[in-house]
């Protein structure tokens, strides 16, 4: 009895001098808020060196350095498409120091491939840039349209081929909601990032590649890719290069799915304090509207977006239900989107 009463007349006495102290704490909290950054801060982006999310993290964050009058340093710390990064991000301290650089297609598939429990809804997103995904094929294939490739594709289950960079990257994703949405099958061919699959279709080792347009710019201005279809609801205009058709203009059963693509940016966890999220949101802002950023944007053929909170918190919602539920359909994902309240897209 005696022991027992020492504890609780510890606890008691640690209870009530939390209370004194807690205006004081709490001021140091505030005022560390306040004057945020105070040091330099990190951006980790889960895939390796020289990617579209890599490149465009590292065009973003040299801008948001300057307007933040700071060094923000970029880490690449990649992983199971993705996961191990953003995992790395939500497990460090809250405090605005350490965000994630993250292509927000394949950012929503974490949960539903057993990635992680948290969901989109869980942080605070801000949107840089858009590169929609581009069913390209070499420059003398056979097909001549996306009609006639996906004529193909129907007419041959599980024959015709599409290289991408890899399970859950953002071209498999692509393959599986064409899969979803045409109800066709096709052969995937995995790669080790998004170049050597596009080498691949350039080569005729695989019939298409589904990866971003980001990626393939290059390729469509030297007319050793065309691109068959933009995963867009209008046509996509590249300087240099020849248009590239909608698909959704060409075919109506994927108007509902796009635009599908890279939406590559930055994000917090949700409980970031208010005032840093403030200064982060301020700091972005400007970098979006920086001229480094739009010469980057014409240079690699991506729209800049510049979203921020419910206008980028709407767009990776519908984005989740989209890639999120083409995954289960197509056997990828073994989680249903439905236990995190992911509603299945309309048809």
């Amino acid at each position: 009895m005696n022991q027992k009463a020492v504890v609780w007349g510890i606890a008691a006495v640690v209870v009530v001098g939390l209370a004194i102290a807690w205006p004081k704490v709490s001021s140091v909290f505030k005022a560390s808020e306040a004057s945020w950054p105070a040091k330099d801060i990190t951006i980790v982006v889960p895939y390796n060196p020289g990617g579209g999310t890599d490149l465009t993290t590292r065009a973003v964050a040299d801008e948001m350095g300057k307007a933040l009058g700071k060094n923000i340093s970029v880490v690449n710390t990649p992983g199971a498409s993705g996961s191990v990064g953003t995992l790395n991000v939500q497990n460090a301290p809250h405090d605005g120091y350490t965000i994630m650089g993250n292509g927000f297609m394949s950012f929503v598939s974490y949960p539903v491939m057993g990635y992680t429990e948290k969901t989109h809804r869980d942080w605070h997103m801000w949107i840089a840039a858009f590169s929609p995904n581009v069913i390209s094929v070499k420059a003398d294939s056979k097909y001549k349209d996306v009609k006639e490739l996906i004529k193909g594709i129907k007419d041959n289950p599980g024959s015709v081929s599409f290289g991408t960079a890899g399970i859950g990257t953002g071209g498999h994703i692509a393959g599986e909601v064409l899969k979803s949405s045409l109800g066709f099958n096709y052969k995937h061919v995995p790669y080790q990032g998004g170049n050597p699959a596009i080498i691949a279709a350039i080569a005729g080792e695989v019939d298409a590649v589904p990866q971003l347009s980001m990626e393939m710019v290059d390729m469509f201005r030297g007319k050793k890719l065309k691109g068959l279809a933009a995963l867009t609801d209008k046509p996509l205009i590249i300087e240099g290069a020849d248009p590239i058709p909608s698909i959704a203009e060409l075919v109506p059963e994927m108007k509902q799915s796009v635009p599908l693509g890279e939406a590559f940016g930055i994000a917090v966890p949700k409980d970031t304090p208010e005032a840093v999220v403030k200064k982060i949101d301020e700091a972005f802002k400007k970098a979006v509207a920086s001229e480094s950023i739009k010469k980057f944007a014409k240079e690699k053929g991506v729209e800049i977006l510049g979203y921020s909170g419910e206008e980028s918190q709407k767009y990776v919602e519908k984005l989740a239900s989209t890639v999120d539920w083409a995954l289960f359909d197509g056997g990828v994902a073994k989680i249903s989107p439905e236990k995190f309240n992911i509603k299945k897209p309309a048809k």
